[in-house]
C-alpha cells in the first residue's frame, strides 16, 4: 500500500540505473526543506569554504584532495544538486551526483574519506539553516534523509565505477587506502614536492623505513630534516611506538650525555631523582638527534657504543641496559668536511655512513615552490582565524618566489606565506604582503650581495694562487709569471694588487 503524502517524484522510483530503495526514504518531506536549500544555496561560498576546513583539520596531510579540487569537485556539486532539489528534479540530481562519485573514483579518493566528508557537510551546512527552523525537529530529520539519499547515490556510484577501473588503477585506489605515503597531491607523510629530486627523497626514505638501521640525514637548516626522520619512523613496521627528537645543538655539550643515557640518583650535584634518558625513553621507537656534530667526540663515542651495542649504561651506574631505539642523526654540514675539522668521530660517520639521505635545497627544487605554497596556504587557512581566507597566490607573487635562493630553504618559505597571511588583506597573497626581501628592492640588493660575494671569492682564491706560485718559485717573478701564464707585467700588477712580497 502507498504511504500517504509521498510526491508524485518519488512514485516513479526506482528508476533505470538508479540505486534501489530510493522510493523507500524520497516523500513529501523535500517540501519542508526548500528553504533550508535556498538559505544553503544563498550561502554556498561561506559553506563550501566552512567545509573544506573541517576536511582539512580533519584529514590534514593525509587528504586526498587539495583545495583547489575540494573547491572544484564540491563546489560542482553544490551548484548543480541545490537546483535540483529546489527544482524537484530527481532524475537529474541522482545524475550529478553520480558524475561527482565518478570525479571522486577518478581522484582516487578513499571511500572511507568520502563518508567522513560527507558528515562534515552536514555539519557546515546547518549553519546555514533559517534562524526560524533551527528549533524545528523535522527539518534535521528532512536533512538526514536527503544526506542519507546523497550517501546512497555516491556509494553506489563509487563501487560500481571502482570496479570498472583498470588493474592499475584499483591497485593504486588499495594501495592508497592501504596507507602507504604515495599520493596524487605529490605529499609524502607530511613532505611534500614533486620534483626529480623529493621524488628520490620519498624512494630513501621508503627503503630506510623499511629497515631499523641507523639513518644520517643531511641538509642546510630549514629543509626539513626532522620532518623526514618523521617519515622514516611513520613508515616503519611501528608507527605507534616513541618517536623523540633532540636538537644537540640547543643544549650546553655537557648536558648532552645525562639528556642521552640517563643518570642514577646522586651520579652528580643535582641528580635528586633518577632519570632513564631519552635512548631508553624511545624505546622500540626512534630517536632523531638534530646536528649530531654539536656533540663533543666523548659523547659520540659513547653513542657509537650505544648503537653497536643496544645498550646504555646510565651516568653514575655501572650497569649496562639493554635497549631496542633506532637512531636517526641529522647535520647541516658536510660530513666529509666535518669528519676532517674532527666534529664528526670517523667512526660513528662509517657507522652512519651505510644509510645516508640527502635533502636537496629549496634553491635547486624550485618547480616544488607552487605545491609548497598551496600546502602552507592550507596550512594556515586551518591555523589562523582570518575575515577572508587566503585561496591562492597571485602569479607575480609567486613569480618572485621562484626568483628568490631561498637561503633558510622551506623554513624560511613558510615563515614568508604566514607573514602574507599577517600582513594581507586580500583572498589572493600579494607581492607586497611578502616579506621585503622577495617584494622590494631587497630582492635586487641580494642577488648583488650574491654576486659581490662571488667576486669577492673569486679574489681571494687569485690572491692565494699567485701567493703560491711565488711560493713555489722561491720569490721567482719570472718564473711564477711562467707557471701562471701570464705576462710579468700583468704580475706584477697582481702582486701590488693584493700587497704581496
Amino acid at each position: 500500500m502507498e504511504a500517504k503524502g509521498v510526491s508524485e517524484a518519488s512514485k516513479a522510483w526506482p528508476r533505470s540505473g538508479s540505486p534501489r530503495h530510493f522510493h523507500l526514504i524520497w516523500d513529501t518531506e523535500l517540501d519542508e526543506l526548500q528553504d533550508t536549500l535556498r538559505s544553503i544555496q544563498k550561502r554556498q561560498v561561506e559553506v563550501l569554504e566552512r567545509w573544506y576546513n573541517l576536511y582539512l583539520l580533519h584529514f590534514a596531510d593525509s587528504r586526498a584532495l587539495n583545495r583547489t579540487e575540494f573547491m572544484e569537485i564540491f563546489g560542482s556539486e553544490l551548484d548543480t544538486t541545490l537546483k535540483d532539489l529546489i527544482d524537484k528534479d530527481i532524475d537529474r540530481f541522482a545524475a550529478d551526483l553520480r558524475r561527482i562519485g565518478e570525479l571522486l573514483v577518478e581522484r582516487s579518493v578513499p571511500f572511507s574519506e568520502l563518508i567522513v566528508s560527507m558528515h562534515l557537510f552536514e555539519e557546515s551546512a546547518a549553519d546555514a539553516f533559517p534562524a526560524s527552523l533551527r528549533s524545528t525537529p523535522r527539518v534535521y530529520r528532512s536533512f538526514d534523509k536527503l544526506s542519507h539519499i546523497r550517501m546512497i547515490v555516491l556509494a553506489d556510484t563509487y563501487f560500481r565505477s571502482r570496479s570498472a577501473v583498470s588493474g592499475e588503477r584499483i591497485k593504486a585506489l588499495e594501495r592508497e587506502a592501504s596507507g602507504l605515503p604515495y599520493d596524487r597531491r605529490n605529499h609524502f607523510r607530511g613532505l611534500v614536492g614533486s620534483s626529480a629530486a623529493m621524488r628520490q627523497l620519498y624512494e630513501r626514505v621508503d627503503a630506510a623505513a623499511n629497515t631499523r638501521g641507523t639513518i644520517l640525514i643531511v641538509g642546510e637548516s630549514g629543509t626539513g630534516k626532522e620532518l623526514v626522520a618523521r617519515a622514516i619512523h611513520e613508515g616503519g613496521s611501528n608507527p605507534n611506538a616513541p618517536f623523540i627528537a633532540l636538537n644537540c645543538a640547543a643544549l650546553p655539550r655537557d648536558l648532552i650525555e645525562s639528556e642521552l643515557f640517563g643518570y642514577k640518583r646522586g651520579a652528580f650535584s643535582g641528580a635528586n631523582t633518577e632519570y632513564i634518558g631519552l635512548i631508553r625513553a624511545a624505546e622500540g621507537g626512534t630517536l632523531f638527534l638534530d646536528e649530531v656534530t654539536e656533540m663533543s667526540p666523548d659523547t659520540q663515542s659513547k653513542l657509537l657504543r650505544a648503537i653497536q651495542e643496544h645498550s646504555v649504561r646510565p651516568v653514575g651506574s655501572t650497569r649496562e641496559i639493554l635497549v631496542e631505539t633506532r637512531v636517526v642523526a641529522s647535520t647541516n654540514r658536510d660530513p666529509i668536511e666535518a669528519v676532517r675539522s674532527g666534529q664528526l668521530r670517523k667512526d660513528l660517520y662509517y657507522r652512519l655512513q651505510a644509510g645516508v639521505i640527502n635533502i636537496a635545497p629549496l634553491r635547486d627544487r624550485l618547480e616544488d615552490i607552487p605545491l609548497l605554497v598551496e600546502h602552507f596556504i592550507d596550512l594556515f587557512n586551518a591555523r589562523h582565524t582570518r575575515p577572508i581566507p587566503v585561496t591562492g597566490i597571485e602569479e607575480n607573487a609567486l613569480e618572485a618566489m621562484r626568483r628568490y635562493e631561498w637561503p633558510g630553504n622551506v623554513r624560511e618559505l613558510a615563515n614568508a606565506i604566514e607573514s602574507a597571511f599577517t600582513f594581507g588583506h586580500s583572498h589572493l597573497i600579494c607581492l607586497q604582503d611578502l616579506p621585503a626581501v622577495l617584494s622590494g628592492s631587497h630582492a635586487g640588493e641580494q642577488r648583488s650581495r650574491s654576486f659581490e660575494g662571488s667576486i669577492g671569492s673569486f679574489a681571494d682564491s687569485e690572491r692565494e694562487i699567485i701567493q703560491r706560485a711565488l711560493e713555489s718559485t722561491e720569490g721567482n717573478k719570472v718564473q711564477a709569471a711562467k707557471l701562471l701564464k701570464i705576462s710579468r707585467k700583468k704580475l706584477y700588477a697582481k702582486i701590488a694588487k693584493y700587497a704581496l712580497t
